[in-house]
């Protein structure tokens, strides 16, 4: 459901977009919204449906149902992450907003201990020290970074880690291109924002498949790496932003979520 206009302003947004993933859409909710009930401010939980073909939309209105702060979009075809995030962005209300997969490898219980470190950058973003996928991933996934951050500038180590706190304005320098997750820390850096990174926990899906093999991994991120790298370095130059890491220890990942 949108929010009203009378309703009052969270402290914080999550932003979690799903594609056929009726196998762990309810459990996913379920543990975020139970770690996000222990945060100390309001709160809400922006969930995407980006076109399932499945019952993930079934799955994430039931979720949704005990928690008030919940709101279920659905988008009438699938648009792609990117474009579910985009919407998310545009549902959000909060001055501080986050996001995460909706596969389950993102451990919600993160989302606490990354939230105090906007204390000192405007964006953090995780870091998966200790990955839970195949080797022809991991390695198409560092291709990826390194090409990225060649090109981009960033700073960023592992730009494709789905689980991003940061400030509200930072929205105003994204652009909505097809995967937008791992640029937004260049986006973020290109004006001048303050983004770090620390380790957060990863583990194997809990169910359902993977949505990205070669083509979407490494072909298309190169393409729109070429056009934003084009286009931000024709923008105007804005103040020195520091990426640092803030820790790259590995985080042990807990154990799969229970409903009981």
């Amino acid at each position: 459901m949108p929010a009203t206009a009378s309703e009052p302003v969270p402290a914080f947004s999550m932003i979690v977009p799903f594609f056929n993933e009726e196998a762990v859409a309810f459990r996913i909710v379920h543990e975020l919204c139970r770690e996000l009930a222990r945060l100390p401010g309001s709160w809400e939980a922006i969930l995407i449906n980006d076109g399932s073909t499945d019952a993930t939309a079934r799955e994430l209105e039931r979720a949704a149902l005990p928690w008030s702060n919940c709101r279920v979009l659905h988008l009438p075809a699938n648009r792609g992450q990117g474009a579910a995030l985009w919407h998310g962005i545009q549902a959000a209300r909060a001055p501080v907003l986050g996001m995460m997969d909706g596969d389950g490898q993102n451990v919600p219980a993160d989302i606490p201990a990354l939230l105090p470190l906007l204390a000192g950058a405007d964006l953090v973003n995780g870091i998966r020290a200790d990955r839970h996928d195949s080797r022809l991933r991991r390695t198409m996934s560092r291709i990826a970074n390194r090409v990225r951050g060649r090109l981009l500038r960033d700073g960023v180590c592992d730009a494709g880690c789905a689980l991003k706190v940061f400030r509200r304005e930072v929205i105003a320098n994204l652009m909505p291109v097809h995967m937008l997750n791992p640029f937004i820390p260049a986006f973020a850096v290109a004006g001048g924002f303050r983004v770090i990174e620390r380790a957060v926990a990863h583990r194997p899906r809990l169910g359902g498949e993977s949505k990205y093999g070669l083509r979407v991994l490494l072909w298309r991120p190169l393409l729109d790496t070429l056009a934003i790298a084009w286009l931000l370095r024709r923008r105007p130059a804005a103040r020195a932003a520091a990426v640092r890491v803030v820790s790259t220890e590995p985080v042990m990942a807990p154990a799969e979520p229970s409903l009981r």
